[in-house]
């Protein structure tokens, strides 16, 4: 058995992994059947075939999908919602052509910040600027 977040082996008895502290089954770096690395967001490990990701239990710190998606519906035209999931260059790309163009090419970054938004709900954009999966 290999730790989640750190991939180093764990004791079938013990509780946290010793290396990283973290309780054991917590973390979504590493699987916890091979301790190879896993891609963010991914369902299985590539390596040996083993579902690496509970669904019932949300990552900690995950960013909410729905607020995600309703920012960028409403208040897209000001990259709320890009400033919310970590993706600063491109917020202050869609605040600063709202702005300094006084409000005149402010329709081209809603319907920037529309497409953004159903995209996020609908799950063609799934995770946020680190990689990390969004609930």
């Amino acid at each position: 058995m290999y730790c989640k977040n750190c991939g180093n082996a764990v004791d079938a008895n013990a509780a946290v992994c010793v290396n990283c502290g973290t309780p054991v089954g917590q973390g979504m770096k590493y699987c916890g059947n091979c301790g190879n690395e896993v891609a963010p967001g991914a369902a299985v490990c590539m390596s040996c075939g083993f579902a690496v990701q509970n669904k019932t239990v949300a990552a900690p710190g995950a960013k909410s999908k729905m607020a995600a998606g309703l920012l960028g519906i409403f208040l897209g035209a000001f990259g709320v919602h890009n400033f919310y999931l970590g993706y600063k260059g491109k917020a202050l790309a869609q605040l600063l052509i709202s702005v300094l163009s006084c409000g005149t090419l402010a329709i081209a970054s809603e319907i920037w910040g529309l497409i953004e938004g159903i995209m996020i709900l609908t799950g063609s954009i799934n995770t946020d600027a680190d990689g990390n999966p969004l609930q």
